[in-house]
């Protein structure tokens, strides 16, 4: 490596030398690689186009053939060939600084150096659509090999840390977060057709609060301040509806401190959704209508193939409860268990575990659920109804005393989508808090934190409202068919080389 790198800065000299700057400050192409291959698709074999054309890329492979060569050039659309040939370079040359010679372009560029070119178009003997090159000139020099074109990156880890040689040889990689840009677009735009205004929200706060999960903290010097990484933007979306706001969100970063997974990054990308009047059945249909739009828009299609499994998101999707889906996979019928220890016996007596922290019956069915059943929910799926003791921010519900107007939606086997009947009563939520702050004290690092200026805006009053929040590297990777949370952030968390 050390040697090829010492070659490439002799090349660059000897550019300089020849008057050409191997590192151009700008070039004005005025065509893309995919564009020029759908406008002259139908140019015949072995003809020309006196169309002038400017595009610029990486060289990704060369052929020198004596006075002819070809080159295939790379842009974020695609790839088009340079029909390079030495009588046509070199009588075009004028004298111009920085445009190089036939001999230039063929001894001192190397695969992964940037280049403009201008010419006209060419459909070679064997078909393939070229840019005959009457000028051309370097853009950036690259002083570091490409990886070989054949096997790409081959070690999985090298992809996520040099994501950027990743992008240089994959054509999947740049194709996977073109899609993740238009599904965060699609998603922006589902929302603001509905009226809903996006408004940014702290990502420094002086208490975590909105989910169950270990902050990252930190410290404001100026202020002597312990600090917190937002780990959910519920609380302060829910201030704003106190303050009048009837349909707001935000779609941003969320740093949580937990463990690293092929579902997990500490890291991560959500979109909350907060709109007054409204409750979780509401949300259960602005979450069916939002994704199958996304995947529409995003896809072309709500038929998808993930990890070779057919998934259908044409609406309408399943609904079911927490309670009727464990019966229907364990055979454990949590509406006639009545006390802790027949819930525990029930789970032990599966082969489930039944762990210290679920110290209640409502506990141990979401146990049983997250064990047993969640990995089996491969279609869209709406979980309804969730214990009360998981759930400190939903509202109770309106009929089964021991239950809160939640959902949950998992597709392929993992959840997509989170979202309840938002709890408006402030001397419940209270209390409901208190109890996350007892478990915290006993040792609970994922419960809620007390939030007193979010209990004080509660009192001052919210309306009945209906909030959501959706997973967006999840939702992702499943329109992208990615195996891991990963494929689809392109700098996700990793340890240091030599840890």
């Amino acid at each position: 490596m050390s040697d090829l790198r010492e070659v490439r800065l002799e090349k660059a000299e000897t550019l300089r030398q020849f008057g050409i700057e191997p590192y151009a400050f700008t070039f004005q192409p005025t065509d893309h690689a995919s564009s020029l291959q759908k406008k002259h698709h139908d140019l015949p074999n072995g003809e020309e186009r006196s169309v002038k054309v400017s595009v610029a890329g990486r060289v990704m492979s060369r052929r020198v053939m004596g006075k002819l060569a070809f080159f295939n050039l790379a842009d974020e659309t695609g790839t088009i060939q340079l029909f390079l040939e030495k009588a046509t370079l070199d009588n075009k040359i004028t004298g111009e600084k920085n445009f190089g010679t036939f001999k230039h372009i063929t001894e001192l560029v190397d695969n992964g150096d940037w280049i403009g070119v201008s010419g006209i178009l060419r459909r070679t003997d064997r078909g393939e659509l070229s840019v005959k090159v009457e000028k051309w000139q370097m853009l950036t020099k690259s002083l570091q090999p490409l990886p070989d074109k054949w096997h790409g990156l081959a070690d999985v880890e090298k992809r996520y840390r040099q994501r950027y040689l990743d992008l240089i040889v994959s054509p999947k990689s740049r194709d996977t977060f073109r899609k993740r840009a238009l599904t965060v677009s699609a998603i922006r735009r589902f929302l603001e057709n509905r009226d809903f205004f996006e408004i940014e929200t702290p990502v420094l706060q002086s208490e975590p609060g909105g989910a169950e999960a270990r902050p990252f903290t930190t410290h404001h010097n100026a202020l002597d301040l312990p600090l917190y990484l937002r780990i959910a933007t519920e609380l302060h979306l829910k201030r704003l509806v106190v303050g009048g706001f009837e349909r707001v969100y935000e779609l941003g970063r969320i740093f949580r401190n937990e463990g690293i997974s092929t579902r997990h990054n500490p890291e991560f990308t959500s979109v909350e959704v907060y709109q007054a009047f409204a409750d979780y059945n509401d949300m259960l249909k602005l979450t069916e209508e939002m994704i199958s739009e996304v995947a529409l828009n995003v896809c072309k299609t709500t038929k998808l193939t993930y990890q070779d499994i057919e998934i259908d998101l044409t609406p309408p999707w399943r609904k079911a409860t927490m309670t009727e889906l464990v019966y229907e996979f364990t055979g454990i019928d949590f509406r006639k268990i009545q006390t802790f220890k027949e819930a525990s016996k029930a789970l032990l007596d599966l082969g489930l575990e039944a762990p210290v922290t679920a110290d209640s019956v409502g506990r141990l069915l979401n146990e049983a659920f997250e064990q047993a059943v969640e990995s089996k929910l491969i279609q869209p799926t709406f979980v309804i109804d969730y214990p009360k003791e998981i759930s400190p921010l939903a509202r109770s519900h309106r009929i089964k005393k021991d239950m809160v107007e939640r959902f949950e939606l998992f597709i392929a086997g993992r959840e997509m989508a989170n979202a309840f009947t938002e709890l408006t009563d402030p001397i419940d939520q209270r209390r409901r808090l208190e109890e996350q702050q007892a478990r915290k004290k006993a040792g609970d690092l994922e419960a809620h934190s007390l939030d007193e200026d979010f209990l004080n805006a509660l009192e001052v009053g919210m309306p009945p409202t209906g909030g959501l929040g959706i997973g967006i590297d999840r939702l992702v990777m499943l329109l992208t068919n990615s195996p891991s949370i990963r494929d689809v952030i392109a700098f996700p968390v990793l340890r240091p080389e030599g840890n």
